[in-house]
C-alpha cells in the first residue's frame, strides 16, 4: 500500500515506522523538507521525503499527523489531491485544563472532512501516547493494544484496519464518523485520569463477561 504522511511529528514518526517495516511505500511529507528527509532515513524501508502536497497525491492513503487546528488548515490546502482518499484522523482536540476543545462543535474528524470533502475520513490511533506506538508490538499482558476505528467508507475503513493489525495491535469497529468525537471525548478523559490523577483507566470498565452485569 502506498501511504503519505503529513507532518513530521512523533504520531508520523511512530506509525510510518510500523507500516514501512511491514512492506508499505511510505512518503514523509512537511513543509520543512529538511525535516521530512531526516525523518524518513530514520523510518527507513525505503521511505522517501516530500512536500505536504506530494505526500497528499503519494498514495490512496494519507495519515494527517498534524496538531489540531493546524489539520483542517493544511488539509483544506490540499482538499483538491485528498479527493477519494483514505484520510486517517489521529488528533486529539485537548487544551489546557484537560478540556475538549471541541465541546461546542464538530469533531476534529469531522472538521478534517468538512476541509477536504471528497476524502473518506478515519478516525483512529487517538487514545494512546506516541511511545506506546513505537512498541513492537503494543501488547499488554499478553494481549494486543484494541484500536477503535470510526468511518463511513467501508474500503477506508477497512484499509485503517489493516494498518492497525501491522502495526501489531487489534482492530475494533466503533461505528461511523459521528462517533469520532466520541474517541476524542475518551481521549480527553484518559489523559486527564493519566496525567492529573495517575490513575489506572483500564481499570474503569468491567471485564467483556460482567459488561451487563454479573450473571446470575
Amino acid at each position: 500500500m502506498r501511504i503519505g504522511v503529513l507532518g513530521t511529528g512523533n504520531m508520523a514518526d511512530a506509525l510510518a515506522t510500523h507500516w514501512a517495516r511491514a512492506g508499505h511505500e511510505v512518503t514523509v511529507g512537511g513543509r520543512d523538507i529538511g525535516r521530512a528527509e531526516r525523518l524518513a532515513a530514520r523510518i527507513g524501508g525505503g521511505a522517501r521525503a516530500a512536500g505536504l502536497r506530494a505526500a497528499a497525491e503519494s498514495g490512496p492513503v494519507v495519515l494527517a499527523a498534524l496538531p489540531f487546528g493546524a489539520g483542517a488548515t493544511v488539509v483544506r490546502e490540499l482538499r483538491d489531491a485528498l479527493g477519494g482518499k483514505t484520510l486517517i484522523d489521529c488528533s486529539n482536540p485537548v487544551g489546557p485544563g484537560f478540556r475538549l476543545l471541541t465541546q461546542d462543535g464538530p469533531s476534529a474528524a469531522r472538521q478534517l472532512a468538512a476541509a477536504a470533502p471528497g476524502a473518506h475520513v478515519v478516525k483512529a490511533f487517538n487514545l494512546c501516547h506516541e511511545d506506546v506506538w513505537r512498541m513492537r508490538p503494543p501488547v499488554f499482558d499478553g494481549r494486543p493494544l484494541a484500536v477503535p476505528v470510526c468511518g463511513d467508507d467501508e474500503a477506508a475503513v477497512a484499509s485503517v484496519r489493516r494498518l492497525v493489525s501491522d502495526a501489531g495491535c487489534t482492530p475494533l469497529a466503533a461505528g461511523g464518523l459521528e462517533r469520532a468525537g466520541l474517541l476524542e471525548a475518551t481521549a480527553a478523559l484518559f489523559i486527564g485520569l493519566w496525567v492529573a490523577e495517575g490513575a489506572d483507566v483500564q481499570a474503569i470498565a468491567p471485564p467483556l463477561a460482567f459488561a451487563a452485569g454479573p450473571r446470575p
